[in-house]
């Protein structure tokens, strides 16, 4: 499995939402160490917008976590998007390319995140057409876990069905450990052991964002607020069980200032700095 794309990055990185733009371009903060976008954020705009974006790709590091791939859709798999995904990181030489393990179409576009069966047969179709996304691409496909609400027809936990897909599609893991926290409240399992269940070898980074606790057996994810004590824990935890990884932290509404997020990400470095700390003790 090629691992290189993951090897250029470290630190903390930071989703770059287009309202950002010309405050990042004009500075950008030493504490960001990578951004991520969503292809289908950019792809349709030219302009000015587009030289921006250029400018950053061509100083900074950028990874792509996509939006509407669909990797577990009735529907066939749209080849002409998924090449212009590919034309898009050649573009940028952007080299790492995540989507989320679900769905958003069938028969037209759903609007949202849906969950994938845990069923064996949702495993090798779903294995199926990553193995054609990464044909395609000439580059790993890296799947992120995702929160979700209902699980239909469920035949297999989320853990066994996540693992079977990695191993079966031989791709990467986004490993997103606000999703576990948020799941394993929705659902009552131990956020611990699915964390430790993960396969370190294929985990590419991690991501990092705040929900909504609508009841407390109910939290919502929604990228919308800041990261809370519970999580950094556990992102704390998936350090000592899985390494010092590149981290992303994402917020996609009630957008604070960079200065804000900012501090968010340097608690991100000082989790990391520590666990490298434990780590060189630990072989001392």
């Amino acid at each position: 499995m090629n691992t290189s794309a993951t090897m250029q990055l470290s630190g903390a990185g930071l989703g770059l939402r287009r309202e950002m733009v010309d405050e990042v371009v004009k500075l950008k903060p030493a504490t960001i160490d990578f951004f991520e976008v969503a292809p289908e954020n950019w792809l349709p705009f030219g302009g000015k917008l587009q030289k921006q974006f250029r400018s950053l790709t061509e100083q900074h590091r950028f990874v792509c976590h996509g939006l509407s791939l669909s990797i577990g859709s009735p529907d066939p798999l749209d080849v002409v998007f998924v090449k212009q995904v590919k034309q898009f990181l050649c573009q940028h030489n952007i080299s790492l390319y995540s989507e989320h393990l679900s769905y958003c179409s069938g028969g037209g576009h759903l609007y949202d995140l849906m969950p994938i069966p845990f069923t064996e047969e949702a495993v090798q179709y779903v294995a199926s057409r990553v193995r054609q996304v990464q044909d395609i691409l000439e580059q790993p496909l890296v799947l992120e876990n995702v929160s979700y609400y209902a699980a239909p027809g469920q035949q297999l936990s989320e853990r066994d069905f996540t693992l079977a897909v990695l191993q079966e599609a031989d791709c990467q893991l986004l490993l997103d450990v606000n999703n576990i926290y948020v799941n394993s409240v929705n659902h009552g399992y131990d956020a611990l052991a699915f964390l430790r269940a993960m396969p370190t070898e294929r985990i590419a980074y991690y991501h990092i964002a705040g929900h909504y606790q609508e009841a407390t057996d109910l939290l919502i994810d929604t990228h919308g607020a800041a990261v809370i004590d519970p999580v950094w824990q556990l992102l704390t935890q998936a350090y000592q069980l899985h390494g010092v990884k590149p981290t992303l932290l994402e917020r996609d509404f009630n957008i604070p200032s960079l200065d804000v997020l900012c501090q968010e990400l340097d608690h991100i470095k000082a989790l990391q700095h520590s666990a490298g700390d434990e780590s060189q003790a630990l072989r001392a």
